[in-house]
């Protein structure tokens, strides 16, 4: 029997899909949608969706943080690095500092467990 959490999430996921390709569908709309099925553990699917938001807008670096996340955590470090680099290189042109920083401890983290993955 599904715990009352697990209800809610699936609940959630199903809210925000109900919304997908309609008029609210967006990159922020799929960003949310990406960072649920994250939280569930559904990785695979995740990213499917962040990849979906930043086809929406390139330049959405917190769609690039998410997805850099979501590739580590499947076990894609080199794609997670790719997409933290494009992210770092996204949030720079829009002036997001903080996004900018971020990705790039990040970088640091994963160059510290394999200096040649993530020099940037």
């Amino acid at each position: 029997m599904p715990s009352p959490t697990d209800a809610a999430l699936a609940a959630r996921i199903a809210a925000l899909r109900a919304q997908c390709d309609g008029p609210r569908d967006g990159a922020l709309l799929r960003c949310m949608l990406g960072q649920t099925l994250a939280g569930a553990g559904a990785h695979a699917m995740a990213i499917v969706e962040f990849e979906h938001a930043l086809r929406f807008d390139a330049r959405y670096s917190a769609a690039w943080k998410f997805l850099g996340r979501a590739l580590l955590d499947a076990g894609r470090r080199e794609a997670a690095v790719d997409a933290w680099r494009q992210g770092i290189a996204a949030a720079e042109m829009q002036g997001d500092v903080q996004a900018a920083k971020e990705m790039r401890v990040f970088l640091r983290r994963i160059a510290r467990t394999d200096p040649q993955d993530a020099s940037d």
